[in-house]
């Protein structure tokens, strides 16, 4: 049909591993925060902003190389719908974690 799926062991898995590692970032902030270290919540959440930041640019780099449009079938709508909602989701909480800093 035309429709090259997207290799995940390239850009998907660098961008599983920055969203895995915003996840360590933020408990650490959120354990700092219980042990009232404002140094460690502040620097846990800066991390978490800049790596939320790099995911959301790595994002829009996938969408402008891949192959295919929302409109070419199954495949593209899920692939546009799935990942453009969790786009979104990350997208709104880099928003409230920067405006609550």
């Amino acid at each position: 049909m035309g429709i090259d799926s997207i290799n995940p062991f390239e850009l998907p898995l660098l961008n599983t591993v920055i969203l895995l590692s915003s996840g360590v970032t933020v408990t650490y902030a959120h354990h700092s925060l219980l042990q009232g270290n404002r140094n460690g919540t502040l620097y846990g959440l800066f991390y978490t902003i800049l790596l939320a930041i790099i995911f959301t640019g790595l994002q829009g780099i996938e969408y402008t190389v891949s192959s295919f449009t929302i409109s070419d079938g199954v495949y593209g709508s899920s692939f546009f719908f799935g990942t453009g909602f969790h786009g979104l989701h990350v997208i709104i909480g880099t928003a409230f974690i920067s405006v609550g800093l």
